[in-house]
């Protein structure tokens, strides 16, 4: 079912980030959300190409819940046209220049036919903005894809295993995709794509940190040629409660194994951090918690994270996330380090 769609009043700064004027506009967001404040991609606004939890995999470490539907089948889930609507409306109004626009959601974006004309029309509208792709490489073995996905400035695949119990186990694949499929599908986009590819690596503890896997994983890296590989684990809770993260020890192995090639990720810091510092806005609260509740529903993020993306005072944000919880919207998730809130619509 496609999610109602929400009237939500927003108060920006009318002639940018200095003025102290604010006014009033009614903007319906279904599909744009953020921006994110993303280690890897700096202030990202991200695009939701599914509006549902659509994939072609049920990973047990996944943010933001179950697959409601497990398919390869590509349909326009997200009409381009209504989404590339909301860019425009976000970017006459909003007035804050991102990183990335990030092409993501709840579920696997290359699952929208409409990719194509979508990238298409973000180049349109942000011409001085790359663009950026999501995705768990499990449909580059179709021509279309590959086709469509190379239009992007940057493309970010992850594949945690090339163990085929592993896969199964981790990432619970659509039948029709098995480690094969993964492997010769990222290598043929490779071959025929000229922009950036940064391929992640996500570990389980006890499921794909094994030595048989880093081996598989380390070779197939010197075929690739990935501009950068991203050694991760999970930071937030994931659809398995047996599901865990590896410790300090085995990351930072992985990440010496594979940066003897590549080089180990460093993590980037966003334009907001880099030109706003600690400057910070006031937003109505209201509008703050319709904000903070979209973004949630999409990533689970802690209060720091929210307040560096959203350039809002961490005090605002915690207020909004303590009324959220209280009335059930959100559901705080606490981690070894943190608290992350998630939306309860994302864990059904």
């Amino acid at each position: 079912m496609r999610p109602v769609r929400k009237s939500i009043v927003l108060f920006t700064m009318f002639a940018g980030w200095g003025d102290n004027f604010c006014k009033e506009l009614i903007l319906k967001y279904k599909y744009v959300f953020g921006p994110v404040d993303s280690s890897r991609l700096g202030l990202s606004l991200g695009l939701d190409l599914l509006a549902d939890k659509i994939c072609s995999f049920d990973c047990i470490y996944c943010e933001v819940g179950r697959t409601k539907v497990l398919t390869c089948e590509r349909k326009p889930y997200v009409p381009a046209k209504d989404l590339l609507r909301e860019l425009e409306v976000w970017k006459g109004e909003m007035r804050q220049a991102p990183d990335y626009v990030t092409l993501g959601g709840r579920g696997e974006p290359c699952l929208n036919s409409d990719l194509g004309e979508i990238i298409a029309g973000v180049r349109e509208i942000f011409p001085d903005t790359p663009t950026a792709v999501l995705t768990n490489s499990s449909l580059l073995f179709d021509p279309q894809v590959r086709e469509e996905l190379a239009a992007a400035d940057a493309v970010l695949p992850s594949l945690d295993t090339l163990v085929l119990k592993e896969l199964k186990h981790l990432n619970r694949p659509h039948p029709d995709i098995d480690v094969e499929t993964l492997r010769s599908g990222l290598l043929k986009f490779r071959s025929g794509y000229g922009g950036r590819l940064f391929l992640e690596v996500l570990l389980v503890a006890g499921v794909n940190d094994t030595r048989e896997n880093l081996s598989r994983l380390r070779e197939f890296c010197l075929e690739l040629k990935p501009d950068r590989v991203d050694v991760v684990t999970m930071t937030r809770p994931g659809t398995s409660r047996k599901a865990a993260p590896v410790g300090e020890d085995s990351l930072r192995l992985w990440r010496e194994v594979l940066s003897q090639a590549f080089g180990a990720a460093q993590p980037e810091t966003s334009r907001r951090a880099k030109e706003h510092g600690d400057k910070v806005f006031a937003v109505e609260p209201s509008v703050l918690r319709e904000m903070i509740e979209n973004s949630v529903s999409r990533r689970p993020q802690t209060a720091q994270m929210l307040a560096q993306a959203l350039a809002v005072p961490l005090k605002d944000v915690q207020a909004a996330l303590d009324t959220l919880a209280g009335q059930g919207k959100i559901k705080p998730q606490p981690s070894e380090r943190e608290i992350f809130y998630a939306s309860f619509k994302t864990k059904k």
